[in-house]
């Protein structure tokens, strides 16, 4: 299955026990708060762990997402219902509707291609208001990450909210220029197992920074860690904060 993670509504589950609040959402919290009381939008929401903590802040929130078991996960979290959920994609944002928005847990490596990445910018800069913000993480190609991606150094155990143990680990399946594709695992106690495919683009800075312009953004700073290290010194990221130019891209 292709994105399991967010379309079937058992991996849904082991997702939201394997990712609970981190460094990574303290991050895009603290940029979020620099503009109090901000419409944010949350593209590629999932199960919207940030997202709900955005509108518990204070800010308007729309989380946006194509999958709609995430959706479902994240319109019971306790705080849901302050939330604007929108299944679907980019293409369906309002004009010059939002101050601020984030693509968390590495979203925007998901749009492998360069013209899904460029659709998707250009309805992004639509969408914020001149002088808007753009928040998103990458994964530095440099740390060469999907290396790690292997049965034993993946190797991981995820307990559920009922008690039960989900066995993981994750293996690479091809690696193609900066594409990387690969398969999850999951075995559970009472011995299913389901697979979970996928496919990231790893972008050198130079490419983002060129997508970025070409779409009408500036790059304000671009961090390689969690704690706002340069990049190169921190977590293998890329934690990008872009402004969207208050002149319209030139076609």
């Amino acid at each position: 299955m292709r994105h399991g993670e967010f379309r079937h509504r058992r991996l849904v589950q082991v997702y939201d026990a394997e990712c609970p609040w981190g460094p990574d959402d303290d991050f895009f919290r603290a940029v979020v708060d620099e503009t109090p009381g901000a419409r944010v939008l949350d593209l590629g929401c999932g199960t919207g762990r940030l997202t709900v903590a955005l509108a518990a802040g204070g800010h308007t929130v729309t989380g946006v997402d194509p999958a709609c078991a995430s959706l479902a996960a994240a319109r019971a979290k306790p705080g849901g219902e302050r939330v604007t959920w929108i299944e679907g994609t980019s293409a369906l944002l309002p004009d010059q509707a939002f101050e601020v928005a984030v693509l968390t847990s590495h979203v925007a490596q998901f749009f492998v291609d360069d013209a899904e990445w460029a659709r998707t910018l250009a309805d992004l800069r639509r969408a914020l208001v001149p002088g808007g913000r753009l928040v998103f993480d990458a994964r530095d190609p440099a740390d060469r990450r999907w290396e790690r991606w292997n049965p034993v150094d993946s190797q991981r155990r995820i307990t559920l909210p009922d008690g039960g143990e989900v066995r993981a680990w994750t293996e690479v399946t091809g690696v193609r220029d900066d594409a990387v594709s690969f398969t999850h695992h999951y075995h559970f106690a009472d011995d299913e197992e389901l697979l979970s495919s996928a496919t990231l683009r790893f972008r050198t800075e130079a490419q983002l920074r060129d997508s970025l312009g070409a779409a009408g953004f500036t790059v304000d700073r671009i961090h390689g860690g969690w704690h706002r290290e340069p990049v190169g010194q921190g977590d293998g990221e890329f934690l990008v904060i872009a402004q969207a130019s208050r002149l319209a891209p030139v076609a």
